[in-house]
């Protein structure tokens, strides 16, 4: 049965694949006649050839370089980048990274629109944030494109994720017009990452479409993406595993990245795998693409009661039809020579208490298909990830 709703599409204009990221940023920034351009990057990638390639292509139209921006990506980092757009005056940002880069130059856009100056002031983005597909309802010059370097998909997301340092919470930053205007998914672009890093984001990638495949409010429209990604990204990352220079199977998982988030255009929740990978993160600095590694697998065995049936076509997403979800999951993590148990990253059963009464009874966790009722189920979930 088909409810009824409503598709939200978001403000991005293109994305463009296949293309060196240098030529696609040089011909976006040209149409968009940008004449102040500040890259937002980060200090491991601040000194490469990507970088300075883009850097190259932009000549004198980029007037600064922004490259203080740490993992889960803090507040602070937020603010110093928006004040050096705001003393530049600039008029495009460039966002070069992963994840967290490009979640924080899309609230960077926030703090610029709205001139925010300090942490606690960020506060007040996070009311009443606008609708989604509400382009008009405050239209903005400054914009920002990206160019990702991992498969977190961040670059299509009309919201941001911003770590507050000082309360250790990983809070969500929405507005309309902070995706990306466009995105160059340049392969090569990639090579530099190191391979946990780009494959654990991989995992981030097919948590974004198993959860959404799982939703408690599935949609036709995030049903075919969400399928679809899982299986190119079941082929593409034990691929790149193999042979780390396969640019198509780079590629691959870049577009499979990108089919993977496109379900929230429809309301399309997620549950408890991306609110644990929140709490892991805020409170114990886990990178999220590894959180997703450790959590999937235990959150569909807990889940398995209420959705066994819908889990039959994870498995044989995964090649392992006649297996469970959850153990055919954890292989295939496991194979991929990634963390993939709580234990990999410090965290022991004496931890778990303190890490499930985070929960505040909001996020993606709220829409988890088995109801969670409080903290003794999510260490019931972290139990299963030991």
């Amino acid at each position: 049965m088909i409810k009824p709703g409503t598709h939200h599409w978001n403000a991005q204009q293109r994305v463009i694949y296949g293309k060196a990221a240098a030529q696609g940023v040089d011909e976006e920034v040209s149409a968009a006649k940008a004449e102040r351009v500040l890259v937002a990057t980060t200090r491991s990638l601040t000194s490469g050839a990507l970088v300075a390639g883009v850097m190259d292509a932009l000549g004198s139209r980029c007037v600064g370089k922004f490259d203080a921006i740490s993992a889960h990506t803090p507040r602070e980092s937020v603010l110093a980048g928006a004040e050096q757009a705001r003393s530049r005056q600039v008029d495009l940002i460039v966002a070069i990274g992963g994840g967290s880069v490009i979640d924080c130059a899309k609230a960077m856009l926030l703090c610029l629109w709205r001139d925010i100056r300090a942490a606690a002031a960020m506060d007040a983005l996070l009311e009443a944030p606008l609708e989604s597909s509400a382009w008009d309802a405050a239209p903005q010059r400054l914009r920002m494109m990206a160019v990702p370097t991992t498969l977190s998909a961040a670059e299509f997301s009309t919201s941001a994720g911003v770590t507050d340092v000082a309360r250790h919470r990983k809070q969500r930053f929405n507005h309309p017009l902070i995706v990306p205007r466009s995105v160059v998914l340049d392969p090569v672009a990639t090579l530099d990452t190191p391979q946990e890093l780009f494959l654990s984001s991989g995992m981030r990638a097919m948590d974004h479409a198993v959860e959404r495949w799982l939703s408690i409010a599935p949609t036709p429209y995030a049903d075919a993406v969400s399928s679809q990604a899982m299986g190119m990204l079941a082929h593409a990352l034990p691929a790149i595993r193999k042979h780390p220079e396969d640019l198509q199977a780079r590629l691959e998982a870049q577009m499979a990245a990108w089919l993977s988030t496109l379900g929230e255009a429809a309301r399309t929740s997620v549950g408890a795998s991306h609110g644990l990978g929140y709490i892991l993160g805020a409170v114990r600095g886990v990178p999220h693409g590894v959180t997703s590694c450790i959590t999937l697998p235990a959150v569909l065995a807990w889940n398995e009661p209420v959705n066994a049936e819908r889990q039959k076509l994870v498995s044989a997403k995964l090649g392992s039809p006649e297996r469970r979800a959850c153990d055919a999951m954890r292989d295939f993590v496991a194979a991929l020579g990634v963390p993939y148990r709580l234990r990999d990253v410090d965290i022991t059963q004496a931890d778990l208490a303190d890490l499930a009464s985070r929960y505040d009874g909001t996020g993606p966790i709220s829409t988890n298909p088995r109801p969670v009722r409080g903290a003794q189920d999510l260490i019931e979930i972290l139990e299963l990830a030991l």
